[in-house]
C-alpha cells in the first residue's frame, strides 16, 4: 500500500474515531430527558404526572377535558407551586401534619419521611404579605376559581394583573383605608408575579382554570379577610 493511500485511510479513521467521540458526548445518557422535539409526547408526560400529584379527591371533572384539569395540576402542583402562597394554614404551611419536609418535628408527630399536601388548606388562602392577602382561589358553588370569575376574567387578571377586586386602590389626595401609595398602582396585583405567568400559552392558563374549577370548593372562614375591604377568602359552596 502506498503511502498517500495509508495516509488518507488513517485521516478516515481518526475523522471517524472523532465523530464518534464528540457523538458519546452530546449524545444524552440513558434515563436523561432529553428534547425529542416531540411536543405531544412531552405534555402527555405533564399530563401524567399531574394526575400522579394532584392532592385533593373529588374533583368535579362534569364537561371538562380531562387532559386540560391533569395539566393544569401539574402547572398548579408542580410548576407554579400556587399552594405555596394561597394555602388557609394559620401558620403558613401547606403541608399536612407530620409530612411537612421542612420541618423536623411538626404537629402531630416527626416527618414520615412522606411529603403530603394538606386538602384541607388547599388554595383557600389567607397567607399574609404586608399589607396584600392571598386569595381563595377555589371555585364557587358554580365552578369558577376564586369564588367566581371566568376564564375570560382569569385571562385579564394572569395576562394583565388587573385586580378585579379593587382591594387596594391608589391613594388619592385624600387616602383611603388600603390604599396604595404612588408609584404603586393600585389597579394591579403587586405580589401575585402575574407578570412572569402570562409567558404561559393561552392553552397553559386554561389549564391551571380548568383545574382550579374542578378542584372542591372551601368556604375560608378561620381567617380574617383584608382590613376594611370585603372578605376575599369567604365563598359560596352551596347554592
Amino acid at each position: 500500500m502506498r503511502l498517500s493511500t495509508i495516509t488518507k485511510t488513517a485521516g478516515a479513521a481518526a475523522t471517524i474515531a472523532a465523530v464518534l467521540f464528540m457523538g458519546m458526548l452530546i449524545s444524552p445518557k440513558a434515563g436523561l430527558a432529553d428534547n425529542d422535539n416531540n411536543g405531544a409526547q412531552d405534555e402527555k408526560l405533564m399530563i401524567s404526572q399531574g394526575m400522579a400529584i394532584n392532592p385533593v379527591q373529588q374533583l368535579n371533572m362534569a364537561g371538562k377535558d380531562p387532559d386540560l384539569v391533569w395539566l393544569g395540576s401539574y402547572l398548579v402542583n408542580a410548576v407554579a407551586d400556587c399552594n405555596g402562597c394561597h394555602n388557609s394554614d394559620p401558620n403558613g404551611s401547606e403541608y399536612a401534619p407530620a409530612h411537612d419536609p421542612t420541618l423536623l418535628s411538626p404537629p402531630n408527630g416527626p416527618f414520615t419521611g412522606t411529603i403530603k399536601v394538606n386538602p384541607a388548606t388547599y388554595l383557600a388562602g389567607g397567607q399574609v404579605f404586608g399589607p396584600f392577602i392571598s386569595r381563595n382561589l377555589t371555585p364557587d358553588y358554580r365552578g369558577l376559581p376564586e369564588g367566581g370569575h371566568s376564564l375570560s376574567d382569569f385571562l385579564n387578571i394572569i395576562q394583565n394583573g388587573v385586580d378585579l377586586d379593587g382591594i387596594h386602590p391608589t391613594c388619592g389626595a385624600t387616602p383611603t383605608p388600603g390604599c396604595l401609595p404612588a408609584p404603586l398602582n393600585g389597579s394591579k396585583l403587586q405580589v401575585m408575579p402575574w407578570a412572569v405567568f402570562r409567558n404561559m400559552t393561552i392553552r397553559q392558563l386554561t389549564a391551571i382554570w380548568t383545574y382550579l374549577s374542578a378542584i372542591p370548593c372551601i368556604d375560608n372562614t378561620t381567617l380574617p379577610g383584608p382590613p376594611n375591604a370585603p372578605n376575599e377568602l369567604r365563598n359560596t359552596c352551596s347554592k
